[in-house]
């Protein structure tokens, strides 16, 4: 088998979606079920030659003005899609309903046009992207639309994944009306704890009394996770008198707000550089607040034992979330024998019951500090929730992965037997095809000078070698010389008529793409098809 993989982040970015698709092509090498192919924008530093999967970069721009950290790919990247091609793949499986979605349409569109070869395509809702659109769109007409169209890209796939019930309810407030499978993520930590050794060495340096307790958020430092509910929390509690150590794994556009609004708060701060690819500094401070506590933001760590680690160290893990739909950490965190405070009704709380694999709480930091302050009491007792967290929550990424497997050869299956039925192309996928051909023709017509100049130097060069050898033979007559100069202008003559043929080839066939596309346009539009509806409705 060989499945194709799309997703808009991939390493030097690393975010819980980029996690997951790495996972997958990890272990469907490893296990050797299927021949990967990762295809992903390319960023600025990032190396892609070092996996044991292929990792195809396409070319990328800069958004970082709108999503903090992230950059947009070129869906109409032809040269990658033609490798792509030739890697022919047997089912797509793409993790981001933009450029990536839109790529994996295009992909399946020439397969089947050109190889008449069916591919499913299938899509995994990881985010909820309606708050993404909200923080960089700041117009609601163009939120509206901008939805619109991102529903519209995932229901063109054959079959939609979710990976938590909660986040099918979102795609459906989103306006999708087509089925969907809850298809968990796992998590990449074996069911253990860390050793003394491994905790003593995370650890090292860090004001963590073993009387004390210890609460954990690791994650991207982003105020939407809710996690101002946490200092506001930590304040509530500290003017109660008790003591705690809050620690902060990670690093985000919002990570110096949130060690500024702890001194604020007037507790104590330890905060380490956070230095990153996707986060500014937190300047690396060191401040006695006049309540008792701690806050510890330790930068991010990617270290997996380390973190292995903290979780085994520390008491609970906070995830106030109600943005995240799958919240793997908090399934890392149980493979640790963590237990997990988590709002009630969220995304991440399914599965739990509260007091016997994790607590829940209102959305408010009064709820949480309550609950806080009653069980901290007990250690043994949140150790104790710790432990059936890790018995009945856990699901690993291979038992994840490999019931994907499972699900692509049955899709498979279904394609070529015609029970899954082919994807019939809509007007985006009329435009999306001619912009294609249009955007390869014109590439191709702009690297002829370039792909011209290099043919002339390599047949002047090869002359020129020769030439050389001959004149180190002694006795070799002038007219022989010049008859070889005379075989380099011909190869030079013959080769500029090769590409004279081509330039009116792509010239012909580009007219003719321009005309399909403007023709199926405008076919649409006579029967009535709005703006909104070029974009992918039926």
């Amino acid at each position: 088998m060989k499945v194709c993989l799309l997703n808009d982040s991939f390493p030097p970015v690393i975010d819980g979606v980029a996690n997951t698709v790495m996972n997958y092509a990890r272990i469907l090498t490893e296990k050797d079920k299927a021949v990967v192919t990762v295809a992903t924008p390319r960023y600025p530093g990032g190396e892609y030659d070092n996996y044991p999967y292929k990792v195809l970069p396409y070319q990328s721009f800069d958004t970082s003005a709108l999503v903090h950290g992230y950059r947009a790919g070129n869906p109409l990247a032809m040269r990658e899609v033609d490798q792509l091609m030739d890697f022919d793949p047997d089912i797509i499986h793409t993790h981001c309903p933009v450029s990536s979605t839109t790529m994996a349409r295009l992909l399946r569109n020439q397969l089947s046009s050109r190889r008449k070869k069916n591919v499913p395509l299938v899509f995994t809702y990881h985010t909820k992207f309606d708050v993404d659109i909200a923080r960089a769109v700041k117009t609601e007409f163009f939120r509206k639309e901008a939805v619109k169209m991102l529903v519209s890209n995932i229901s063109a796939c054959d079959e939609v994944w979710v990976v938590s019930k909660g986040a099918g309810e979102n795609l459906r407030s989103l306006g999708y009306e087509g089925e969907y499978r809850v298809v968990s993520n796992g998590v990449d930590f074996m069911k253990k704890r860390a050793e003394r050794e491994q905790i003593e060495e995370a650890t090292h340096g860090y004001d963590l009394p073993g009387d004390v307790p210890v609460f954990l958020f690791v994650g991207r430092l982003m105020k939407y996770k809710g996690l101002p509910i946490i200092l506001d929390a930590m304040k509530i509690m500290a003017e109660k008198g008790m003591d705690f150590r809050m620690v902060f794994i990670g690093g985000g556009a919002d990570a110096p707000w949130l060690a500024d609004r702890a001194q604020e708060l007037g507790l104590s701060v330890d905060a380490r550089n956070t230095e990153g690819i996707d986060s500014p500094d937190v300047v690396v401070r060191n401040v006695q607040g006049n309540l008792p506590g701690k806050v510890i933001f330790t930068g991010a760590i990617h270290d997996r034992e380390m973190l292995r680690a903290w979780n085994t160290r520390a008491d609970l893990f906070l995830f106030p979330s109600t943005y995240d739909t799958n919240g793997i950490v908090v399934r890392e965190a149980a493979a640790c024998g963590l237990a997990s405070v988590l709002i009630k009704d969220s995304c991440a709380a399914e599965g739990i019951t509260h007091d016997r694999n994790g607590f829940l709480i209102e959305e408010n930091a009064e709820s949480m500090a309550a609950l806080l302050l009653e069980v901290g009491k007990d250690l043994s007792h949140m150790a104790d929730v710790g432990q059936h967290a890790m018995d009945e929550i856990y699901i690993s990424w291979e038992d994840s992965v490999l019931a994907a497997h499972e699900r692509y050869g049955e899709l498979i299956e279904e394609m070529n037997s015609g029970k899954l039925e082919k994807y019939k192309k809509d007007t985006a996928d009329y435009i999306l095809d001619g912009t294609a051909h249009l955007v390869d023709y014109t590439g191709r017509l702009f690297r002829l000078p370039l792909d011209m100049y290099d043919g002339m130097i390599e047949n002047v060069m090869s002359a020129s070698d020769r030439l050389y050898e001959l004149s180190l033979k002694v006795g070799i007559p002038a007219d022989v010389l010049s008859e070889e100069w005379k075989k380099a202008a011909d190869e030079i003559r013959d080769e500029l008529k090769i590409i004279k043929n081509e330039t009116r080839e792509i010239g012909r066939h580009t007219k003719e793409g321009m005309k399909a596309a403007s023709r199926t346009a405008i076919e649409h539009v006579k029967e009535g098809i709005s703006i909104s509806d070029i974009f992918g409705q039926d």
